[in-house]
């Protein structure tokens, strides 16, 4: 994913262009799985987690997700990726040595320009963009009590 775009979790759900990104729990699994879930109570001061795949079963908000998901104050978006999905993800070679790729969320690093644009062409050759395949889990995807 390249970032296009960095805003503020409020303008996030405000803005329509990713209203189709809130969860709606009685449609597609992929309808709803949306991660635009949070919204700011300016009242009482708290963050409102719509009822989704990161609240509690029972539907009520998990506060170890609210914490964790809002301790930044901005969303990264981004029109220009792959989502290959599961068993379809391709390996990712090294570039100058370096690897891009890690299995954990939050990884940051900072390669020099020369591996960047490396990068860059290698994955346009693809020729593959955007949304490919869906997730692994939503083939074993089960919801109790919902």
């Amino acid at each position: 994913m390249r970032v296009t775009e960095k805003m503020a979790h409020h303008d996030y759900w405000g803005d329509q262009r990713f209203e189709e990104k809130r969860p709606n729990l009685h449609q597609s699994i992929r309808k709803s799985r949306g991660d635009n879930i949070y919204h700011w109570n300016s009242e009482t001061e708290t963050w409102i987690q719509e009822d989704s795949c990161h609240s509690k079963i029972d539907g009520t908000p998990n506060q170890d997700h609210i914490l964790r998901d809002t301790k930044s104050d901005h969303v990264l978006v981004s029109d220009d990726f792959i989502y290959w999905g599961g068993g379809q993800a391709i390996l990712v070679p090294e570039f100058n040595g370096e690897v891009l790729c890690h299995k954990w969320m939050g990884h940051k690093n900072h390669f020099d320009e020369a591996t960047v644009n490396e990068f860059i062409e290698w994955i346009r050759s693809l020729g593959e963009w955007g949304y490919c395949h869906d997730p692994l889990e939503w083939k074993q995807l089960l919801w109790p009590g919902r």
